[in-house]
Order: structure tokens, then C-alpha cells, then sequence
């Protein structure tokens, strides 16, 4: 038995013990990411509030994944199932339509998280199926994905929708997840351009990146998939990332 083959994948919902341990996990996530303030209130109640659209891989004892996933209204005016602010967006519909008792009418994923031990073993293919199955099991025809491109960072001064109609010879796209999710059976839709930001003093992004954040403009930080605009004057900068919407049917 391969470590792939003893690696076994549920729905939350039927693993509700493992809530907890979510964040276990060993990730290669930019320090800066989690200071996005809608992340910061909402992310971790995901898992407790819409477990049906959660999944979580483990080898053993040990959790090796986690995929979170959110219900939300996308036909209500002033809705659309895949906004312009993107992957905050749908986190703050999803929380404000269970407020409130709406009834949701798409799915979309949220995260994939992979333990660093285990990459390149395939997983996070494997982890994207069981998200769009789980999506399939609560009566959706489809799931969303506000997909943050894996390569975009080697590349932060290129227009994301250029960066996007890379292609390698196969005709599959250039970027390694936004291929994972073409493979899968995913269709690349449009760009979110503003789906998550990430704002703070001088000194709080010196803190996150270690870098000197003392000219005005574009700085390119090591994670970020487009610069962060610093403003000296002002005391601040400002992340704002774009993502790209892709529909699993």
C-alpha cells in the first residue's frame, strides 16, 4: 500500500472530531494572507458552520488536507455567482445569507490546503474531486472557485488576465493549479480583480515580509501575485490580489 493509497478523504460533516485540527496542517501560505480582514473574521468558522462543504484528508492520525467550501445566495439583486471581489465576497454571503435564513443557490470553494509533506503526490487533485463531490451531495449541479493562480507570484507585474491565457503545448494552462482545475473538468470564466485584500501600516507589512517598505509605489513582495502599492506619506500600503473565477460542473 502506497502513502496515497492509506490517505483517506470525507466530508467534514462525517468527521466532525477533526474540526479542530484543521489547522495542523504545514502550508506555504504568504504571511500576509491571513491579515485580509474578512478571512481574519469569518475563516475559521467555516468548517463549524457549513461542514457539508468541507473536506479534510488524513494519513493515519495525522490531518494531511483540509478543503473548506461555502454555500451562498447568487441570483438576489445585487448578486452574481462569480463577483468581481471574488473569493471575500462569497465568504461574507455565505455568512450573511445563514444570518439571515436565504436560501443558497450555488457552491463555491473557498481553499485547498495541502501539508507541505505531502505535496506532489496528486492530493490536491484528489481534494478538489471530494469538494465538488460534496457540493454534488448537497443538490448543486456545480462548484465555483475563486482559484489564486500557484505561479502568479514568479510573475506579479504581468496583467492577471494575460498572465491567464498562458498556455503550454498541450493546450492546457501554464499556471500548474489553474491546470489541476482544467484537468478536472474546470472552465477558466473571467478574472476577480479584487477578490481578497490586505492592508496595514509600514511597519505591520515590514513585519510580514521583512522587507524595508520605505519608497513609494509598487513593491514586489516575495508571494504576493501582483505588488503591494506602499504609500510613505500615508503610513500604509496596500495588497489587493486578483483571482480568477473557474466553474466545475
Amino acid at each position: 500500500m502506497t502513502g496515497t493509497d492509506r490517505i483517506l478523504i470525507t466530508s467534514l460533516a462525517d468527521r466532525p472530531s477533526l474540526t479542530s485540527r484543521l489547522y495542523e496542517i504545514t502550508d506555504t501560505w504568504p504571511a500576509f494572507v491571513p491579515h485580509d480582514p474578512v478571512a481574519d473574521a469569518l475563516l475559521s468558522r467555516v468548517a463549524e458552520d457549513f461542514p457539508h462543504y468541507c473536506v479534510v484528508a488524513t494519513d493515519g492520525d495525522r490531518v494531511v488536507a483540509r478543503g473548506l467550501g461555502v454555500p451562498f445566495d447568487a441570483v438576489s439583486e445585487g448578486r452574481a455567482e462569480m463577483p468581481d471581489r471574488g473569493w471575500d465576497q462569497v465568504l461574507v454571503w455565505a455568512f450573511r445569507d445563514r444570518r439571515h435564513g436565504r436560501r443558497p443557490t450555488a457552491a463555491s470553494a473557498l481553499e485547498i490546503t495541502v501539508d507541505t509533506g505531502y505535496l506532489g503526490r496528486g492530493l490536491s487533485h484528489r481534494m478538489l474531486a471530494a469538494l465538488r463531490e460534496a457540493a454534488g451531495a448537497q443538490g448543486y449541479d456545480g462548484l465555483l472557485a475563486p482559484v489564486r493562480p500557484t505561479g502568479k507570484h514568479l510573475r506579479p507585474r504581468e496583467d492577471m488576465a494575460e498572465y491567464v491565457r498562458g498556455r503550454r503545448e498541450d493546450g492546457l494552462p501554464a499556471d500548474p493549479w489553474l491546470r489541476v482545475h482544467v484537468r478536472a473538468g474546470g472552465t477558466v470564466e473571467k478574472v476577480a480583480p479584487a477578490s481578497m485584500t490586505v492592508s496595514g501600516s509600514l511597519a505591520q507589512w515590514r513585519e510580514w515580509t521583512g522587507l524595508p517598505f520605505d519608497t513609494d509605489g509598487d513593491v514586489d513582495v516575495p508571494g504576493a501575485l501582483v505588488p503591494v502599492r506602499c504609500s510613505t506619506a500615508h503610513d500604509h500600503a496596500v495588497y489587493v490580489e486578483p483571482n480568477v473565477w473557474v466553474r466545475h460542473r
